[in-house]
């Protein structure tokens, strides 16, 4: 996709915090100059829906209101269970031909009735030898992404694009650090609610894949073992904070939650070596409030064999230091990798 015109406000509405980032353009780099972070009450969002609208609308309105953010179009993002991500193969065609074939070719791919989706598509690649075109088929529920637009409408907002939440993250990385032309790598996003895997190949992505396993799993692991409050809990799995001397075990806990977490991207890793016919991942990338779990990265890279970083997805940004607390900004940098891929949009794209 091709942007033009201004930057949208990027607004991640995760399952336990929002985040707000708005980018502007200044001598030929990118500065963020505003910024805002809500935490969630529990259970206000469960697997992508929105169960407590009115908390997030406040939150909303708060975070706009009180980091003084005047512009009102925005890009969200949407995960979860109604989103639908496939790579495609269909015959060549014109890109018109495309526009009318590509309703039918959705319903060959996705198990929902396809009236009750909203489709897009990025074409991949074109494959003129073989008569063949690779696309991107991206679906997601129509009445889901209604509700988040419903909500963000409700705060006095207007969402102008609604993007896929894993995407967003390839965009940032894209502008943070190019996408290699050879090779692959993956980039790996570990929220509160779930973890999120999208391995970029040659440029493209080729497969992505959500884990319901992240970072609130640690943290219910923590309470149920160490039987204290899920907040409690969060604090130990934070390093308990200014007050809390965190208990001996829970160490073992994390460590134990954190090897289950990498078991699992590990089986997906496998999964797509054993179906693409590639022959390695070079490297993994991670981000999302869990990133800076260190027991997660060690565990990932040892169970993978694959070099591991987290990614900083405020490396290359400036960040207006009148407007904006850049040392609590770049503190969360890993968490506000959705919110900053969103502020990348523009009002005005053009298909490429």
């Amino acid at each position: 996709m091709l942007g033009e015109g201004k930057n949208l406000v990027g607004v991640d509405i995760g399952a336990s915090a929002i985040k707000v980032v708005q980018l502007k353009e200044s001598r030929k780099k990118l500065q963020v100059v505003r910024y805002g972070f809500a935490p969630l009450p529990a259970q206000a969002i469960i697997d992508g829906h929105v169960m407590n609208s009115g908390a997030v609308v406040e939150s909303l309105q708060r975070i706009f209101h009180d980091n003084k953010i005047s512009q009102k179009d925005v890009a969200i993002g949407v995960y979860g269970q109604s989103v639908i991500v496939r790579k495609i193969t269909v015959p060549m065609m014109t890109n018109e031909e495309l526009e009318e074939q590509i309703g039918w070719e959705a319903e060959q791919h996705i198990p929902f009735d396809i009236k009750v989706m909203s489709i897009d598509y990025e074409v991949l690649r074109r494959r003129p030898e073989a008569g063949q075109m690779d696309l991107l088929l991206v679906a997601a529920k129509k009445d889901e992404i209604n509700d988040y637009a419903a909500i963000v409408r409700e705060a006095k907002l207007k969402p102008v694009i609604v993007d896929i939440n894993a995407f967003t993250i390839q965009n940032i990385f894209e502008y943070q650090h190019g996408l290699p032309d050879d090779g692959t790598i993956a980039l790996l996003n570990v929220g509160a609610a779930v973890s999120s895997l999208n391995i970029v190949s040659k440029g493209v992505s080729a497969f992505t894949r959500e884990i319901t396993n992240a970072g609130n799993s640690i943290t219910e692991e923590i309470q149920k073992q160490c039987n204290v409050p899920f907040e409690q809990a969060e604090a130990y799995k934070c390093g308990g904070g200014p007050t809390d001397i965190v208990p001996q075990e829970v160490h073992q806990i994390i460590q134990s939650a954190c090897d289950s977490l990498a078991g699992e991207i590990q089986r997906s890793l496998d999964f797509y070596l054993a179906t693409s016919g590639e022959s390695e991942i070079s490297r993994i990338f991670v981000s999302g409030g869990s990133a800076y779990l260190a027991p997660l990265c060690q565990s990932i890279e040892k169970r993978a064999h694959v070099p591991v970083q987290v990614f900083d997805p405020m490396a290359n940004l400036g960040v207006d230091g009148k407007a904006v607390n850049e040392q609590e900004m770049r503190s969360r940098a890993a968490q506000l990798v959705v919110a900053l891929g969103l502020s990348l949009r523009q009002d005005k794209e053009r298909r490429s």
